[in-house]
């Protein structure tokens, strides 16, 4: 009876609970509903741990997961971490960028979040982004940009969410260099296959644009904005000068619209998309595009509402999703302590929301809302002088958010 009432008491106070708990041990004289009601509330009271894959990525990478990992922490949420070594550290230890031993993680854990990754411009090895993208079919990135109080913008009340086609278009990587024996017999079937001439020194890269991903990536698009409560998707393009390309990606756009009549739906070509962003940016809710154009748009809506720091992603598909902040590295600010880590944190409340955490999430979304607003504890980039003696460093803002977040509790 002691150890009974004993366990009860612990249940009651919210303390974790399991089979192998020595404290529960069942008097089987007692009234069986009294049993099993200890073991429904029990069960509904224990936590077991995420296990979530954890890619520190290179530069300010490691900096910014720690204060993330923190954060996430102090909200209370359990999660055991699978670290991987990805970029630059995992091809000085492993001799690749990306080790088979992370895809086999992420794909075991179904959900990972990332630092940013180190890409040499130019020469070495491809985006290790571009890869986890392809070799995990990742075909959705999303990127919320929307103001937050306290941010230097020129405008208030913006809330855009880009949605990006992730694996084809001029990212899939299909090129040939300058002056190789492949590149100059394509130069030659073109120029006599299509009578065009294209000049001998060219290095050229190939735009697939397929109906099956953009249909995909249009239906995610309005299924997000349905699920969500947006109004409006707006397709961005080029269909004027690109017809077989960018115009099946408008007409399979156009189609997939068709079934979501709920929705509004229009298109734009994208360089007059650019310029209305810049003017208009309150006429947009949702913006579905190709790889290039989603990659540029969403720098874009980043600077509308203050900047790269206070954005967040997730490259996300059917079976698996890959939170990350939407910077890259900055590896000359490697060490310093000194790079915003808000909007690694901001992806880590997405990566709440979508593991069914939602009031975690909330509280730590609003925790940095509100840090964010009072303008104290906020790095440089958050400064109206980048030179403000009151600069916070990196794990200040954590210790911040961490602060607010036990308040909430």
């Amino acid at each position: 009876m002691a150890d009974l009432d004993k366990a009860i008491q612990r249940i009651e106070q919210g303390d974790a609970w399991d089979q192998s708990d020595e404290v529960v041990k069942v008097d089987v004289k007692q009234p069986l509903d009294k049993v099993i009601s200890v073991r429904l509330s029990a069960s509904r009271r224990v936590r077991m741990p995420y296990t979530i894959t954890l890619l520190p990525g290179d530069g300010v990478g490691p900096e910014i997961t720690e204060a993330t990992t923190r954060a996430l922490e102090a909200t209370g949420v359990a999660i055991k971490w699978e670290v991987h070594q990805i970029g630059e550290a995992a091809l000085d230890k492993y001799g690749t960028p990306l080790p088979k031993e992370v895809l086999r993680s992420i794909r075991k854990n179904r959900v990972a979040l990332k630092g940013p990754v180190t890409t040499p411009i130019g020469t070495g090895f491809r985006s290790v982004n571009v890869a986890l993208r392809q070799e995990l079919d990742l075909y959705a990135c999303l990127r919320p940009c929307k103001t937050y109080p306290g941010i230097k913008s020129r405008y208030k009340n913006i809330d855009i969410v880009v949605v990006r086609e992730n694996t084809e278009d001029l990212y899939a990587g299909i090129e040939f260099q300058k002056g190789a024996k492949d590149t100059k017999e394509l130069i030659e079937f073109i120029d006599n296959k299509l009578q065009r001439r294209i000049s001998p020194t060219s290095g050229i890269s190939i735009k697939p644009i397929s109906e099956t991903a953009t249909k995909r990536i249009v239906t995610f698009a309005f299924e997000y904005a349905l699920a969500h409560g947006r109004k409006k998707v707006t397709c961005g393009h080029k269909a004027n000068i690109m017809k077989f390309t960018d115009g099946l990606f408008l007409s399979t756009a156009q189609k997939v619209a068709e079934s979501h009549p709920d929705i509004q739906f229009e298109d734009a070509i994208v360089d007059n998309l650019c310029m209305q962003l810049v003017t208009k940016p309150e006429r947009y809710d949702i913006i579905v595009l190709p790889n290039l154009y989603g990659d540029i748009i969403s720098e874009l809506c980043a600077g509308l509402v203050g900047g790269i720091g206070v954005v967040p992603s997730v490259n996300i598909g059917d079976r698996v999703a890959v939170f990350e902040p939407a910077h890259g590295s900055a590896p000359k600010y490697a060490g310093r302590n000194k790079v915003n880590p808000m909007a690694m944190m901001l992806s880590a409340a997405m990566m709440l929301r979508h593991i069914g955490e939602e009031k975690p999430a909330q509280r730590l979304e609003s925790a940095i809302t509100q840090i964010i607003s009072e303008g104290e504890t906020v790095t440089y980039d958050l400064k109206a002088d980048p030179n403000d003696p009151s600069i916070a460093t990196t794990s200040a803002v954590a210790d911040a958010v961490i602060k607010k977040l036990k308040e909430a509790m």
